[in-house]
């Protein structure tokens, strides 16, 4: 297989801990991993063995890339089941987790999941403060996010969220479709903005003397 180098050096997947009910699911985990691997992407993802996380972490370990899982520490019994491959990077909290996957990726993309807390939150951040260049994709395998796109875009046709910021989040059916928008999505911004969003999650990962994050 002929690699693709990719603009791209990591990139965060948020997928979650169980392989849903359609095989669909578990094909388009397996499908992104490869893909990364063809484009020489290395992988940040949540750090568990099992569901979509196992699948798509396995593929691109099998490929040759570099692994890197972020896991709180009280979720690894429940996460991690027998040998995990690549780097496991293990963190007090989901705060610190979701700060910590954030910081290392160059993208996000997100695998069908139950809610995908993770995924929304940090569109929230994009589109709050108004960061293009945090790009989010959506792999949509059989329209599993049409709903959520149809809330954002109907934010945008209320006027909470702008057109150009609605142009941070993609979405495609295949794995291979949405690293290519992925790839040719053009940033904007600038060193004040950057500053901005950093700033805020630092303060989401923050746990001040009482233990209850903020």
């Amino acid at each position: 297989m002929e690699e693709i180098k990719s603009r791209f050096e990591r990139i965060c997947v948020f997928c979650g801990s169980s392989s849903g009910k359609k095989a669909s699911y578990q094909e388009a985990a397996v499908q992104l991993g490869k893909e990364l691997v063809e484009r020489r992407i290395d992988l940040v993802y949540g750090g568990g063995s099992v569901g979509l996380m196992g699948l798509v972490s396995q593929a691109v370990h099998d490929g040759g890339r570099h692994v890197l899982g972020v896991i709180p520490k009280t979720l690894m019994p429940r996460e991690i089941t027998g040998e995990t491959v690549g780097e496991v990077r293990a963190v007090s909290d989901m705060h610190q987790r979701k700060a910590e996957m954030a910081r290392q990726a160059d993208a996000f993309i997100a695998l069908p999941d139950y809610y995908n807390l993770d995924t929304m939150e940090l569109n929230v951040i994009c589109l709050k403060l108004d960061v293009p260049y945090l790009q989010v994709g959506l792999l949509n395998v059989d329209g599993y996010y049409n709903s959520l796109l149809s809330f954002i875009d109907k934010a945008v046709d209320e006027g909470f969220i702008s057109p150009i910021s609605r142009r941070i989040i993609v979405s495609a059916p295949t794995a291979k479709q949405l690293v290519r928008q992925l790839e040719e999505y053009v940033p904007e911004y600038d060193e004040i903005t950057s500053k901005l969003v950093w700033d805020e999650v630092d303060r989401l990962s923050y746990v001040p003397e009482s233990g209850v994050a903020t």
